[in-house]
């Protein structure tokens, strides 16, 4: 068994190149940040997200040998997961699928095993479902992924300076949605 713990990410690719059992370390490693990311970015139910996990994880693997050492591996991971959510969603869209569980009916899937979802996370999903998807996708990054604006640059491939403005585009949107739908997050 490896102590996957002792590797930096870097180790762990260039040993994954030589032993793909320690590709399972970085797989293990980054499983339920990514998956919580598809399942905020898209609010699809756990097997759909485990699906996009699933072909994100093996376009992660087939492209490890391009891997940027300049570039975080997570950050790398994000770009590849976020763009096959999008991938998702255009696919279910084009087949015009209902692809977003209704708020409450989200087959079971749940972020952490141990805690349910709160209200205020309710009502802050339903507010992200309503937004459109470029500011969605901005503001699940910069603030339930916690990654800074040269992360969110990498992820979205546009500059830091449009991030920035988009991200505060997107908090107002995200205010004037919630203000227009009467959605309150704290009890006064």
């Amino acid at each position: 068994m490896i102590d996957c713990e002792q590797y930096t990410d870097l180790d762990l690719i260039r040993l994954a190149l030589v032993d793909s059992e320690y590709f399972v370390c970085l797989y293990n490693k980054y499983h339920h940040q990514l998956l919580r990311y598809i399942h905020r970015l898209s609010n699809v139910g756990k097997d759909d997200a485990e699906d996009v996990l699933q072909d994100a994880f093996v376009k992660i693997w087939r492209n490890i040998n391009n891997f940027d050492r300049d570039m975080k591996f997570s950050t790398w991971a994000y770009r590849i997961v976020h763009n096959e959510t999008i991938s998702f969603w255009r696919k279910q869209k084009s087949r015009d699928v209902e692809y977003l569980t209704t708020l409450g009916e989200n087959d079971g899937f749940v972020e952490d095993e141990d805690q349910e979802e709160k209200p205020n996370e309710r009502a802050i999903q339903n507010v992200l479902d309503q937004m459109s998807s470029g500011y969605k996708s901005i503001l699940v990054l910069r603030y339930f992924e916690y990654l800074n604006y040269e992360e969110i640059s990498d992820v979205l491939k546009m500059p830091m300076g449009t991030v920035a403005t988009r991200v505060n585009r997107a908090k107002k949107q995200f205010v004037k949605i919630a203000k227009d739908k009467n959605i309150k997050f704290f009890e006064d």
